[in-house]
């Protein structure tokens, strides 16, 4: 028996087989995927062999079908393990927020990268528009979704609250499995419920004292969108850290840093100090943004620190 995992609740899953059932399900102890060291075996959106059902209901994954593409970030910034996000997505949505509370352009800068890695097609969700009602909202709003979008990335300005913006959107996520993600109290599951009338999912009010959310989402889930595709729902995170990333590869991961760097004089150019850097000069002259290139030293940095802990063996 097959089915696709759309709910996962830390050693508890339900798949739902082929003709629509419901089954409660247990990844057994020694359960590993060979060559993938995480926290969690099974994800979101696995295709999964299932045993015939227990006395009690449950039945266990014994195999999970090879996934065709998966996403996956640090545990902790401490861990030197990863954590499945989800697997056999079409797109990763990220919802971000340029107020109450704001997320940080390296956050945005590292799912967009960690999705690059992972071969997924990444977007960006900017909601709570309507909170954009100081001097300068605007500008800000337009000069960020015009970076994201001449790098080649969707953005969409959405306000959930006020349903504003919302037809786009979902003219985008029709007929694909998209994983949602993003700090807690972006709105995120009042985004989810706007899009799914009747979903109800439980949201919170931020805290009015540090503008940070508290997480409503504690597990991983898939729901039906109405005109055809799938969301998969994520808890929200504080940080996203950086898996499995070499020091060479990190400008891959940001396509425009990646283009001008054919024009380096080295081929091995890390873009920080060597003579004849094709992205430093465009950094230089504004063709690269600095909050970019700023997100590429950091991932760098961390590339550096995780190589010298595993050498010592943190």
């Amino acid at each position: 028996m097959k089915g696709t995992i759309i709910r996962n609740t830390g050693a508890h899953y339900v798949a739902r087989t082929a003709d629509g059932a419901e089954v409660k399900c247990l990844a057994k102890g020694n359960f590993r995927i060979k060559g993938i060291r995480t926290t969690n075996p099974v994800a979101v959106g696995d295709v999964v062999e299932l045993s015939e059902q227990g006395p009690d209901g449950v039945a266990f994954v014994t195999a999970v079908v090879p996934r065709r593409n998966y996403i996956i970030r640090r545990a902790s910034n401490l861990s030197k393990a990863a954590h499945i996000i989800a697997a056999n997505v079409d797109c990763a949505v990220l919802v971000a927020t340029l107020a109450h509370p704001t997320t940080s352009f390296t956050f945005i800068d590292r799912f967009l990268a960690t999705s690059e890695a992972y071969g997924v097609q990444a977007a960006i969700v900017i909601n709570k528009t309507d909170l954009l009602v100081e001097e300068g909202d605007d500008e800000l709003l337009d000069a960020v979704m015009y970076l994201y979008r001449s790098i080649g990335y969707p953005v969409f300005a959405v306000s959930a609250a006020a349903g504003d913006g919302l037809d786009k959107l979902c003219d985008y996520l029709c007929d694909k499995v998209s994983l949602f993600s993003g700090n807690s109290g972006v709105g995120k599951s009042t985004l989810i419920n706007a899009l799914i009338p009747g979903l109800d999912l439980r949201t919170a009010e931020i805290s009015a004292a540090h503008d940070t959310g508290m997480h409503t989402t504690t597990f991983s889930e898939m729901y039906t969108l109405p005109g055809g595709g799938e969301i998969i729902d994520t808890p929200g995170v504080r940080g996203f850290g950086v898996v499995e990333f070499g020091r060479e590869e990190v400008s891959h991961y940001f396509p425009e840093i990646f283009k001008i760097s054919k024009d380096c004089r080295f081929g091995n150019c890390t873009h920080t100090h060597e003579p004849g850097c094709a992205v430093l000069e465009a950094l230089e002259e504004n063709r690269i943004s600095q909050s970019r290139y700023n997100s590429y030293l950091s991932i760098l940095e961390e590339t550096d620190d995780t190589a010298d802990k595993y050498r010592k063996g943190y």
